[in-house]
This record gives C-alpha cells, sequence and structure tokens, in this order.
C-alpha cells in the first residue's frame, strides 16, 4: 500500500478538560448523522474511550487557519489519516 497524498502533517495537541464545539460545527454532524438531536457524538468505529480523548485534542487547521478541536477535524473532508500523533491532511480549500 503506498503513502496516502497529502499537503499538510499537522501535530495533535491535547488541552486540559473538554472545550465545547461551535453551533455551526454540530449542526453539520447532525445534518450529517455523526451526532444526535441531543448532541452525543455518533462515530462509527470509535470507542467511547477514544472518543473521550478526542475531545481533549485539538490541531492548528492549515486550511481555516485556527486552533479547532480534533473531532472537528476528523470529520472534514480533507481528513486523510491519524499517525502517531500527527493529521495527514489534503490541504483543499473549504
Amino acid at each position: 500500500m503506498g503513502e496516502l497524498e497529502h499537503k499538510f502533517e499537522v501535530e495533535i495537541k491535547e488541552r486540559e478538560g473538554r472545550h465545547k464545539l461551535s453551533d455551526e460545527v454540530k449542526a453539520e454532524m447532525k445534518k450529517s448523522g455523526m451526532m444526535d438531536e441531543k448532541g452525543k457524538l455518533k462515530l462509527k468505529g470509535v470507542s467511547p474511550k477514544m472518543l473521550k480523548r478526542m475531545k481533549q485534542e485539538f490541531v492548528e487547521c492549515p486550511v481555516l487557519k485556527e486552533d479547532i478541536q480534533f473531532i472537528q477535524c476528523f470529520v472534514c473532508p480533507n481528513f486523510q489519516s491519524r499517525v502517531m500523533g500527527k493529521v495527514l491532511c489534503k490541504g483543499d480549500k473549504l
């Protein structure tokens, strides 16, 4: 298997405590079926333990040019893969 095509390798950083997703992101996730009406995340293939960890992580998004929660990055169409503490990002405009 060859390497995935990506423009950016973004380091995943960790924060203390959980941080809330913005209303825009929540609405998008509800529309795509990744969040129920009560606001509980439903990501297929992600264990509750991993989801808890993901809520404390963030990345410096090279496309949006700001810090975003890892969950927002994970559901982004540019997300390629998470490898050893880094995210492979396609870098396409959103």
